[in-house]
């Protein structure tokens, strides 16, 4: 026990969900608010900040029994300029109201190339945040441990399709449109967001674990940013797609946007993308380690994905999540070695990048694997696969059964 090193006793903490104080490591917050949109801070940790409007609204949801109602009545408010749906209670209409808009510092010139860029990258950005960040999910362990003790956490191919259209509405060519959905998403997510921060904190298995009074904070929400965004963009640059500046501050800007209607302070908002790695620095990578949660929520992930549901070898799989995470995060989830994919996987996708962008006029051999695998994952989590369209966000109503 001497011997143990830090990083394994980071490691160990994160394993037994008490990974930092503040959120992090157990140093206090550090990332200057002089790096955020705002340009100063109040010197607060993301961490130990909620949002308290949202989270008074769900709890008089929750309260009233409402969940259902409010399900049924914004079924079918999807488009971004449609007007609030009737037979909502008064104080869910007077919030939305007043957040179900875009902040005044919204580039629309910005928003619109992130539409275009989005949609140039659609491709990739479906490997990088299901495969990818979505295990990466599962060894963040208060992510994992609030989604596997909600209710989402019993159905996740549900819970998955749900997170996909997120990232679906957010990447659409219309995404910031009156006809876009985005807006609109991103309200209801918040709100879902807050139901579950009221839900949770009643459980007893996930308070078990529990280092903080309710999940959720800002800076937990930072961290799911980290973990999709700011991994993707280094994604799309390991694997040398070309990314002019002006693109890359769209791609930021449409999430900064998003952070603000997820009800992120704007005082913890990376202002650039240098900020932005800095604060993934000091609040995402050093806090990474396996829960039994997350363990079990990514086994059940990739059953999804391997046969008989997208006749995909579970090797090519396994494989595949350790290229694009690493054979770490891979040992932790237990998945185990396939040699002959691990070089399919490792020589085959560069190709198959550089094919598709043209820098490459040979076509890889395994072109056809890496598109079937493309669009059945898309598919996979549109409706559940069954109809190219999106899963409904609702309310939940209570925590997973026997939470």
């Amino acid at each position: 026990m001497e011997n143990l090193s830090r990083r394994k006793a980071l490691t160990l903490g994160a394993a037994l969900g008490i990974a930092g104080m503040a959120g992090t490591t157990g140093t206090a917050w550090a990332w200057s608010g002089k790096g955020s949109i705002a340009g100063s801070g109040t010197g607060a940790d993301p961490f130990q900040v909620w949002d308290d409007t949202a989270d008074a609204v769900a709890k008089a949801v929750l309260a009233e029994g409402k969940v259902a109602a409010v399900n049924t009545a914004w079924e079918s408010w999807i488009d971004n300029s449609a007007p609030l749906p009737a037979g909502m209670p008064d104080y869910l209409v007077a919030y939305l109201r007043q957040v179900n808009k875009l902040p005044s510092w919204a580039d629309p010139a910005k928003l619109a190339a992130s539409e275009k860029l989005y949609t140039r990258l659609s491709s990739y950005l479906f490997v990088s945040e299901t495969l990818g960040s979505g295990i990466m999910s599962t060894v963040i362990p208060r992510a994992a441990r609030a989604v596997y003790w909600s209710a989402g956490g019993a159905d996740m191919k549900q819970r998955a399709a749900k997170t996909f259209t997120f990232g679906y509405d957010l990447h659409n060519s219309q995404a910031w449109a009156p006809d876009g959905h985005f807006v609109v998403t991103a309200n209801k997510t918040r709100l879902v967001h807050a139901a579950v921060r009221n839900l949770l904190p009643t459980s007893a298995k996930y308070q078990s674990g529990a280092d903080q009074p309710k999940p959720i904070s800002n800076g937990d929400i930072l961290r799911t940013f980290h973990s999709v965004a700011t991994f993707a963009r280094s994604n799309m640059l390991k694997w040398n797609i070309a990314l002019s500046t002006a693109e890359q501050d769209a791609d930021l800007h449409a999430w900064q946007v998003a952070l603000h209607l997820l009800g992120v302070q704007e005082q913890f908002i990376p202002r650039t993308w240098a900020d932005a790695e800095a604060q993934a620095q000091q609040m995402l990578w050093p806090v990474l380690g396996p829960t039994e949660e997350g363990v079990s929520l990514a086994k059940t992930l990739l059953g999804y994905i391997e046969k008989p549901t997208l006749g995909l070898d579970s090797g090519f799989v396994n494989e595949l999540v350790r290229y694009l995470l690493n054979d770490q995060m891979g040992d932790w989830l237990g998945l185990p070695r396939d040699y002959a994919q691990a070089a399919l996987v490792r020589l085959e996708w560069p190709a198959y990048v550089a094919f598709r962008e043209g820098a490459s006029k040979i076509m890889p051999g395994s072109f056809s694997l890496f598109d079937q695998f493309v669009r059945g994952i898309s598919m996979l989590y549109l409706n559940n696969g069954t109809s190219p369209t999106q899963t409904p966000i609702t309310l939940p109503a209570a925590n997973r059964p026997g939470a």
